[in-house]
């Protein structure tokens, strides 16, 4: 029935069976798994895209048994559809095991007068549909679940004549013996001498000044672990013994096991219990084990509901799945790391497996910067931990308005030799195109959550004013809003109601005072996670940081960086992988790692480890290492990082002990330049961008555009969003990933709207090539407008020079948009200093400190070098340029952030010199097109 743990020694742990596992138990060999690659089509198709483009690879499993066979659905790993085929198998092929039978198997082998008695507690917890019917008698067993036991009790005695109960005794068992072949089948002997397993368990005393520990659950093979429990609490019978709900996860069997006394016995007669009764039980109920002596404050936290006396936190009991006992050690770290769950912060930590390093980031970021469980997650988990129902969200949507006038669009700083004519022409077109705007189909999102208590008192409500492009963004925000006010009450449980009031208002949350109260009573008591209890313990010297916005006493020093400086920083907004180690160290040389990591990344600036630990990254470059010791972290996540022996239990309170961090920056990637410009800009700047080149695209009234370097269409997505002129629009960009995802975008909206008075009416054919704009090709040559956002500086710097003159000689549109960062406003991005303003101007030294926005940047001028380049190009080809940018102030330094110049040809084209090379310029190839029905033609 079980293994043996040996005589001396703690047995390992025996996980919980998988479904594959289970299937190997019954059939051996005899289980064959079969898999099988399925190629499912994209998730996103689009008709008519030259670039072959496969969806994800899923694979399914086909499990044959003898006699019987079953496949899987598709999924992304293997194992997944391996282990899926075998629950399918399970649940139809093998009979269900009730966990109750388990107990009734175990007390059948139970000797003397405590053969075939079962636990009332047991009852409660494993049937499911008595403890449902219970609470539809009494709701109020929802949150006390012992008052089912009475409800059991008294049922009982009505059914004298079948089973048997006795008067104060939390038993059952049947009245007549079980039948000869049923007692036979029912227990498995087994061969030679009862064997026995050593579990490890915890002891949570009920006096706090006792400290956890350990202790160990000596289990027989042919005994009853109830037993064994009972007699580590003391007492004779297990009947005595109560259970609570699952502490943690579910799925798993780690329950707190704790004594109930003789004065909680109600008198249970056996007169019929009414459902009025049933809920005025819980009176004289609480009323007696308030007898009992003081509370166990940390079991009943964890639990959830009140528990007197010493309890056993173990994991251990009968499952669905298996016959055989199934458990697992639980050790004092696996105490703190549960307790150190039910925080946010402790959340974040442990699904970053870095207690000791990592923090609850200050806000969330992007899917590629965000490291461990997202905060909707946590946030659902907190309210599982704390028995409060699952968070309910809602989201708004709010349509996004046409720009008329966006500010974005910046001021005008120079123009040269534009035609007036031609401009007044194109302003009237605008005011007509703007007096047919309806409502456009773009949205943004706001989200709001509430929390709830098990009986629907609401807790917490949060309604950001926060609008999202994106609705996971937006509930992902709401949702790390409402942990990062939890996680500054955990963090202060002595904060005053007008400083919790006033932090909440800050958050733009709302709560109820008495109901946060009461769902959170035992948290003070609990928790002191932010108080270390070694402050003052320190190896002072003269490296020593003094840190802004820590704890008194938790500052770093004995600081100590080694290596060569190789040059490569990390700034904010940077990707960083670090390797580190956090050890127990004394100043007698004792030193024991309690943590490390060959691989950790977090982004800088986010919040998302300690500060001390960003405050020292900052100072190195990639290569180097250092050192530095801390006072002690809390005690609580220091037990919860590492299993600490009874000796370094005792350094903990010593006033010699301290932490000693080392770390070796790895590797370095550089910010994003979207996350640089996100985090200082609202519209980001590439919004803005955007924004610019369409509200000048519909005062030109053009009915042809091209997008040099159109990416993955984010402007020509936009520009569906609105009423034009447009009849026309291509895409040219030398990356088939960004044209495919581009192609799916354009059509899923074209498709859409076709009907004659959706905003995109005019559009009449779409086409995506693959090309350089470097190349000429004659199908795109005099279209009345061509934009070039954030392009130029991906190419070499000759490239770019060749790119105007190409543009302005051979495609000669009527208007040209050409955007690129300026190089002198990375200094605001980057958050560096500039040198002194009164060196030589001409030699610019003082931004040579400062790197490019983006690591596949090949160059990126100044406003100088910009204007010189597109005054020369407009010279040279009879254009007009004007000067402008978005982000910043042309009359405040270092200007726009990004520049642009917006050309405009001053006499039409040659068309003699074009018309020789139409047939033969032919160098794009067409990856998609869309042509507009000729049903909804106009």
């Amino acid at each position: 029935m079980m293994e043996t743990g040996g005589s001396s020694s703690v047995a390992t742990k025996k996980a919980t069976l998988t479904p594959k596992a289970i299937i190997y138990q019954k059939f051996g060999s005899e289980a064959r798994y079969y898999i099988e690659e399925v190629q499912e089509p994209a998730e996103y198709g689009c008709p008519g895209l030259a670039i072959p483009h496969k969806g994800p690879s899923l694979y399914r499993c086909s499990l044959q048994l003898p006699g019987i066979s079953v496949v899987s659905g598709t999924f992304k790993k293997k194992k997944d559809a391996e282990q899926s085929a075998a629950e399918m198998a399970i649940e139809k092929f093998l009979p269900s095991l009730q966990p109750l039978s388990g107990h009734l198997r175990a007390a059948l082998q139970r000797e003397g007068d405590l053969n075939g008695l079962v636990p009332v507690s047991v009852m409660a917890i494993c049937d499911s549909k008595l403890s449902n019917l219970c609470k539809f008698i009494n709701p109020k067993v929802e949150s006390n679940p012992f008052l089912v036991i009475p409800l059991i009790m008294r049922a009982a005695a009505r059914l004298s004549g079948i089973l048997a109960t006795s008067e104060g005794q939390l038993w059952i068992r049947r009245q007549n013996p079980y039948p000869r072949e049923i007692m036979e089948s029912s227990i498995s002997q087994p061969s030679g001498s009862p064997q026995s397993t050593l579990i490890e368990a915890v002891c949570i005393p009920c006096s706090s000044e006792k400290a956890v520990e350990t202790v160990t659950l000596d289990v027989s093979s042919t005994g009853y672990y109830l037993d064994a429990i009972s007699k580590k609490l003391g007492l004779t019978d297990a009947a005595n013994v109560l259970v609570s709900r699952t502490v943690g996860k579910t799925s798993s069997e780690t329950r707190l096991y704790f004594a109930a006394h003789q004065s909680c016995m109600l008198d249970l007669s056996s007169d019929p219990l009414t459902a009025k009764e049933a809920i005025h039980l819980e009176g004289p109920l609480n009323e007696s084990l308030s007898k009992k002596g003081p509370l166990n404050e940390r079991a009943s936290y964890f639990s959830g509901h009140d528990i007197y006396g010493d309890a056993i936190l173990a994991s251990i009991g009968y499952t669905w799945k298996s016959k055989d006992l199934s458990y697992e050690d639980v050790s004092v770290q696996s105490y703190y790391r549960m307790l150190i769950s039910k925080i946010p912060c402790g959340l974040y930590k442990l699904s970053r497996e870095a207690v000791l390093m990592a923090e609850l980031p200050l806000a969330f970021t992007t899917r590629t910067n965000w490291r461990g469980s997202y905060p909707r997650d946590i946030l659902c988990t907190f309210c599982r931990q704390h028995r409060l129902s699952e968070p309910v969200f809602s989201t708004e949507t709010t349509p996004i308005k046409a720009p008329s006038e966006s500010p974005a669009c910046g001021k005008k700083l120079r123009v040269t030799d534009s035609t007036e004519e031609e401009i007044e022409h194109e302003k009237g077109c605008a005011r007509d195109t703007v007096a047919r705007e309806s409502a456009e189909s773009a949205v943004t999102y706001q989200c709001g959550v509430k929390l709830f208590s098990k009986c629907q008192d609401l807790i917490v409500e949060c309604f950001p004013k926060d609008s999202f492009k994106k609705q996971n963004d937006s509930i992902q925000n709401t949702s790390l809003k409402v942990l990062s006010w939890l996680n500054a009450y955990f963090r202060d449980l002595d904060m005053t109601p007008e400083k919790l009031n006033s932090t909440a208002n800050s958050l733009e949350i709302r709560f109820c005072e008495k109901n946060f109260s009461k769902e959170f009573a035992l948290c003070r008591s609990i928790h002191n996670v932010y108080q270390s209890e070694t402050q003052g313990a320190k190896f002072l010297d003269e490296n020593h940081i003094s840190m802004p916005n820590t704890l008194p006493g938790q500052g770093v020093f004995s600081l100590n960086i080694d290596g060569p400086d190789s040059g490569v920083c990390p700034s904010n907004g940077c990707l960083l992988v670090i390797s580190y180690s956090v050890s127990l160290v004394t100043e007698s040389g004792y030193k024991k790692v309690l943590e490390s990591s060959d691989e950790f990344e977090f982004e800088i600036g986010a919040g998302a480890v300690i500060p001390h630990l960003e405050a020292v990254v900052i100072q190195m470059s990639i290569g180097q290492s250092a050192c530095f010791k801390m006072d002690m972290a809390p005690k609580e996540f220091v037990l919860a990082a590492a299993a600490v022996s009874a000796r370094n239990l005792s350094l903990l309170s010593s006033k010699s002990c301290c932490l000693k961090y080392s770390l070796t920056l790895l590797r370095v990637t550089e910010p994003l330049e979207e996350r640089m410009e996100q985090a200082l800009f609202s519209p980001p700047l590439s919004k803005q961008r955007v924004e610019y080149a369409v509200k000048h695209i519909r005062e030109s009234c053009a009915t042809t555009l091209v997008d040099f370097g159109c990416g993955s269409g984010s402007l020509l997505d936009s520009l569906l969003n609105y009423p034009t002129t447009l009849e026309k629009i291509v895409g040219i960009d030398i990356s088939q990933k960004s044209l495919s995802r581009a192609a799916k975008i354009l059509h899923s909206k074209l498709s859409r709207n076709t009907d004659g008075n959706a905003p995109i009416a005019c559009v009449k054919s779409t086409i995506l090539y693959d090309g350089s704009v470097t190349d000429f090709d004659s199908r795109l040559c005099g279209f009345d407008i061509g934009t070039c956002l954030e392009v130029i500086e991906h190419m070499e710097e000759d490239q770019a020079f060749l790119f105007g003159d190409v543009a302005l000689s051979s495609f000669r549109p009527k208007i040209l948009i050409v955007s690129t960062p300026n190089y002198e406003y990375n200094v605001i991005l980057q958050k560096a200093n500039l040198s002194s303003q009164e060196e030589d101007p001409d030699e610019k030294t003082h931004i040579q400190s400062c790197k490019f926005r983006n690591h596949d940047h090949k160059f990126e001028w100044t406003r100088e070098q910009f204007n010189c380049w597109a005054t020369d190009l407009a010279a040279k080809y009879n254009y007009s340029v004007e000067f402008s940018g978005v982000g910043g102030s042309a009359d405040i330094e270092p200007g726009f952030a990004s520049q642009i110049a917006v050309f405009r040809r001053t006499s039409p084209p040659d068309e003699d010199e074009h018309l020789k090379d139409t047939d033969s310029a032919h160098h794009y190839k067409v990856i998609w097109e869309w042509n507009r029905p000729s049903t909804y033609s106009s």
